[in-house]
């Protein structure tokens, strides 16, 4: 029931009940009153009956009655007031003048009647009757239900006393019927009286209530509109009318300051939520009650649990003592204790770095904020981040060299061809010398040239392609090498299409140098498979061989320049570190897997169109110098 009926039901009720009560007091007094007159009425009579039998009594003394005798001067007195003309004209209109009064009688002290209404009783022996003092002095129900029981006759009686002697009783007659018939039309008056009454206070409370109240529809008309951001504007004639308008006046003002906080809020939810969208650790934010009102995306790989189940509950109903990591959270929540980074496996198997840190405000705690991190993955990155420190730093070595000998380079070239033409007559073992020269120092110039393209700013002409085209290409250039060493290669592709975004002549380059350490490491032949599928938002291309695997100790260097396991077949070192520098020209990661004695598997992965951020420009100007930092996906 909304708030607004129920206070108008109040109100209704209120006056409702204001209106029956005084309507019961109306009706008591009309009771009340009917009563008491009745009771006057009949001592009146009672008063007045025995005044005139007062005055009735002869002087016995002049009589031949015998006052020595009580009984003689009883029967004596009784016989001059039943002759009374005036008592005997007062009994006889008792009944009709008095509509209330059923009867009236003058008794002995015998309880025989002396005079009566009902001139056959006298003489008779009459019963005695209740005191109509019960219904006076009832209360008001009771009133009514001696009246309106079955018919009942109450007496009011008056002690007689005859020349100073007590002398029997006065009595008037009551009856509840005739009370009845007097009492009912005025009952029945006020209780239509009091229907109306009560009526029209229903009516009048109800139409005051909704005129009272009805400001509070505009209040919520314009509370509705201000919860939706569209609230009107309030005039100054209308805020300065009435307190409605004043209220009408805050409100606009609390809908302007809550559109900008919703503003504000709606901006930075946005922010957190890419935020914590695009974090690779995971983030769980508690409050003072240790309740979780924040949860990045990548809690759910780390607690196998999707984030909707985890917001809004308390730590207790996310970690249990079964785990290991669950016992240690609930200890240290429970002492109110940080933790300091430590690894630990979680329940999804996988070995995690934990810290638990509590928040404080004037050293009050306000919360607490726990980081999930996935220790292997931190490995990686750091030793991505060592990979590419130190190809940059090779990179530059690399390029101060080259730029160092190719002058002197050029100048042994120029003189040795100064010296050739110098030479009119040269014999033959001086020339087949000057021949070694000429060719090693051609040998070494394309090595410096080689180091030079290597190091050189890059302009990536992107396009988008089917990466299956790619790799179709790159299978098509490998076939003559796998063919020459009987290594068959096989395909396994995405039946969709996989677009991305790349300069297709540095990636298929980047591929093929994978493709053919995996031909060249399986010495006497073998199955190569390459294989490409999705993988959430990145294209993952698998080049896998069946050859001896890449050494342990080597594992950590193969992407580092000039470092090869090749040198009895002419490796050079170039191809995987040109393979890591391209992927990271193109956000991607290359990452491998290798097994001694049973191949190894190469990991190549691109970002799709539809994940590509849009700042990415059409022309990425890439420099072999400034390699990115990316995280190896694994």
């Amino acid at each position: 029931m909304l708030r607004r009926t129920k206070i108008v039901l109040a109100i209704t009720v209120m006056v409702t009940v204001l209106a029956a009560a005084f309507s019961y007091l109306y009706i008591f007094q009309i009771l009340n009153q009917q009563v008491t007159t009745a009771h006057d009425t009949a001592a009146y009579l009672t008063t007045q009956l025995a005044y005139l039998a007062a005055d009735a009594a002869p002087d016995l003394t002049s009589t031949r009655t015998n006052t020595s005798k009580p009984e003689s001067v009883r029967r004596a007195t009784a016989y001059y007031l039943g002759t009374d003309k005036d008592l005997n004209v007062m009994l006889a209109s008792v009944v009709g003048n008095w509509p209330t009064v059923y009867d009236a009688s003058l008794v002995d002290p015998d309880g025989k009647v002396i005079l009566h209404t009902d001139p056959e009783l006298v003489g008779k022996q009459i019963p005695d009757r209740p005191d109509f003092q019960q219904i006076q002095n009832a209360g008001f129900r009771r009133k009514l239900r001696l009246i309106y029981n079955p018919p009942t006759i109450y007496d009011i009686r008056l002690p007689l006393q005859i020349n100073g002697q007590p002398f029997g009783t006065v009595r008037v007659g009551i009856s509840t019927v005739l009370v009845r018939n007097e009492l009912t039309p005025r009952l029945r008056h006020a209780f239509i009286l009091s229907a109306i009454a009560i009526l029209l206070s229903l009516i009048l409370a109800a139409g005051l209530s909704r005129l009272a109240l009805g400001p509070l529809e505009q209040i919520s008309r314009r509370l509705d509109s201000v919860s939706t951001g569209n609230e009107d504007e309030i005039s100054a004639d209308e805020a300065g009318s009435d307190e409605y308008g004043l209220v009408s006046l805050k409100i606009a003002h609390l809908g302007r300051q809550m559109r900008d906080a919703r503003e504000i809020f709606s901006a930075l939810k946005d922010n957190v939520d890419q935020l914590m969208s695009n974090l690779q650790d995971g983030l769980m934010l508690f409050t003072r009650d240790s309740r979780v009102v924040l949860v990045s995306a990548s809690v759910e790989k780390f607690l196998g649990r999707p984030r909707h189940e985890l917001l809004g509950r308390n730590v207790n109903e996310i970690f249990s003592t079964d785990t290991a990591l669950g016992t240690m959270l609930l200890n240290c929540f429970q002492s109110r204790s940080a933790l300091e980074p430590r690894e630990i496996d979680a329940p999804n198997a996988k070995r995690i770095q934990v810290a638990l840190d509590f928040i404080q405000e004037r050293g009050t705690p306000i919360g607490a904020l726990l980081t999930l991190r996935d220790a292997e993955s931190a490995r990686r990155i750091e030793d991505e981040i060592e990979m590419s420190r130190r190809m940059s730093a090779s990179g530059r070595i690399t390029r101060g060299v080259a730029h160092e000998v190719k002058n002197p380079i050029n100048a042994i070239v120029l003189h040795l061809q100064l010296l050739q033409s110098k030479l009119q007559r040269v014999d033959p073992d001086t020339r087949r010398h000057m021949d070694i020269i000429d060719s090693e120092i051609h040998r070494l110039d394309r090595v410096v040239q080689t180091l030079v393209e290597f190091t050189r700013p890059r302009d990536l002409h992107l396009e988008q392609i089917d990466l299956r085209r790619i790799l179709e290409d790159v299978v098509v250039l490998a076939m003559p090498e796998a063919e020459q060493r009987n290594v068959t290669i096989t395909r396994d592709f995405e039946s969709a299409p996989l677009r991305v975004k790349i300069d297709t002549d540095f990636i298929k380059t980047a591929m093929l140098n994978v493709v053919m350490n995996g031909i060249q490491a399986m010495q006497n032949g073998g199955v190569l498979t390459v294989s490409l599928h999705r993988e959430g938002d990145m294209a993952l291309t698998e080049i896998r061989d069946q050859g001896m695997g890449i050494p342990h100790e080597a594992q950590d260097k193969i992407f580092e320049l000039y470092f090869t396991t090749k040198k009895d077949s002419g490796g050079n070192g170039i191809g995987l570190a040109q393979t890591y520098q391209v992927m990271q020209w193109h956000y991607g990661s290359v990452d491998f897997e290798s097994i001694a004695g049973r191949g190894t598997t190469f990991a190549l992965r691109l970002p799709l169109i539809e994940s590509v951020a849009d700042a990415t420009n059409e022309s990425v100007s890439a420099k072999s110098t400034d390699f990115p930092t990316k995280a190896v996906a694994s």
